[in-house]
C-alpha cells in the first residue's frame, strides 16, 4: 500500500479516498485499521449515508456491505452506477454471503470485486491496492480524453461533465453557480486573413488568457466549441461572474493580437455572456447555459466587444 500512496501522491497530489459502508461497526473498524494510514478513509453504516457519501466526497473505491438495514448493497450499487457522476467509482462487495450465485449477481451489478467475510487482511489489502492503481490509471485516461488537443483546456464533454456536477454541488450548498460564455469576434475572418496556422495560435493565446483569470482551483475553463469557450464559476454571485468577465475582456485584448479585418479594433476582441441562477431540486443546469447563451448573443448584438448580463434569479 505504500507503492500505491506514492503514486497517488505523485499523480494527483492527495491520498486515495476509500468508502468503507457496513452496519456493524466492527466491521468498519477492522477495515479502517487496515487503509487509515494510506488513505483516507470515509465511513457509512447505512445504505443513505453511502449514497450522501459518494456525491460530496467521490471516493476513489468502495468497501461496500450487502445487508444494510435501510437501502442495500445492491441498491446501493444500482444507483451508484446510473448516475453518471458515481459510475465510475469501483465497489468491492465485502459480505457474509458466500454463494456463487451472490457474487454473480454483484459482478453483475458493475462490482469489480467480491469477498467473503470472515476477511484475510492480507487479501483485502492486495486487491484494494489493485483496484486503486486500476483506477487512477483510468482517471488518468479519461482526464487526457477530456482535454482539448489544441489549447489543452478542457473539451465540450469535460464542461458538460463539470457543468452538472458543479450545479449538484451547489444545490447542495444552496449556492449560485456562474456561467460565462465567451465567443471571439469576427474569427473567421480572422482565420481568413492570416491562415488557419494563426488562427490556432489564437485558439491557445486565448485559452492561456482564459486559465489565468481563474484564481480559485474549482473555476473551470472550457473550450465549448470552435472559437467559444465557457467558463464555470461555482459558488459566484452575478457581480463577481461579471467582474471576472470584465477582466477576461481586458486580459484578451491586451493579448495585442492583430485582427484588421476586424469590425470593432484592430486586435482580436472578444464577446462575453454572463449568467447566474441558484440550483433548486427537480431543476438542472440546462436553464443557465440557455440563459448565458442569450447574454452572449446580446454582446454581439449591441456592437460585440463588451459583457452582457444575466440578472441574478
Amino acid at each position: 500500500m505504500e507503492q500505491i500512496l506514492e503514486v497517488w501522491l505523485l499523480h494527483t497530489n492527495r491520498r486515495p479516498k476509500i468508502l468503507i459502508a457496513d452496519d456493524q461497526p466492527t466491521n468498519i473498524r477492522v477495515l479502517y485499521e487496515l487503509f487509515s494510514a494510506q488513505c483516507d478513509v470515509f465511513m457509512a453504516t447505512s445504505g443513505a449515508q453511502t449514497l450522501k457519501i459518494c456525491q460530496t466526497e467521490l471516493p476513489d473505491l468502495i468497501l461496500l456491505d450487502v445487508v444494510m438495514d435501510d437501502i442495500d448493497g445492491h441498491e446501493v450499487c444500482r444507483r451508484l452506477k446510473a448516475d453518471p457522476l458515481t459510475s465510475t467509482i469501483p465497489i468491492i462487495f465485502i459480505t457474509a454471503q458466500n454463494q456463487v450465485a451472490d457474487e454473480v449477481i454483484a459482478l453483475g451489478l458493475g462490482a469489480v470485486d467480491f469477498i467473503i467475510k470472515p476477511i484475510n487482511s492480507v487479501i483485502v489489502r492486495a486487491r484494494v491496492q489493485t483496484h486503486l492503481t486500476l483506477k487512477l490509471q483510468g482517471d488518468l485516461l479519461r482526464a487526457n480524453a477530456l482535454l482539448d488537443g489544441l489549447t489543452g483546456v478542457g473539451n465540450r464533454r469535460k464542461f458538460d461533465d463539470d457543468l452538472l456536477a458543479n450545479w449538484r454541488q451547489c444545490l447542495r450548498d444552496n449556492a449560485p453557480i456562474s456561467l460565462v460564455l465567451l465567443d471571439i469576434d469576427y474569427f473567421k475572418r480572422y482565420n481568413d486573413r492570416y491562415g488557419h496556422q494563426s488562427g490556432d495560435s489564437c485558439l491557445k493565446l486565448v485559452a492561456k488568457a482564459l486559465s489565468e483569470s481563474l484564481r480559485r482551483p474549482y473555476d473551470r475553463v472550457a473550450r465549448y466549441g470552435g472559437e467559444e469557450f465557457a467558463c464555470i464559476l461555482p459558488k459566484t454571485k452575478l457581480e463577481d461572474a461579471v467582474r471576472i468577465a470584465e477582466a477576461m475582456l481586458g486580459r484578451i485584448r491586451a493579448l495585442g493580437i492583430e485582427h484588421l479585418g476586424s469590425d470593432v479594433d484592430r486586435v482580436v476582441t472578444t464577446s462575453l455572456g454572463v449568467a447566474t441562477l441558484l440550483p433548486t431540486l427537480g431543476s438542472g443546469p440546462e436553464l443557465l447555459l440557455a440563459t448565458a447563451d442569450i447574454r452572449l448573443y446580446e454582446a454581439k448584438r449591441a456592437g460585440r466587444a463588451r459583457v452582457c448580463a444575466a440578472k441574478e434569479e
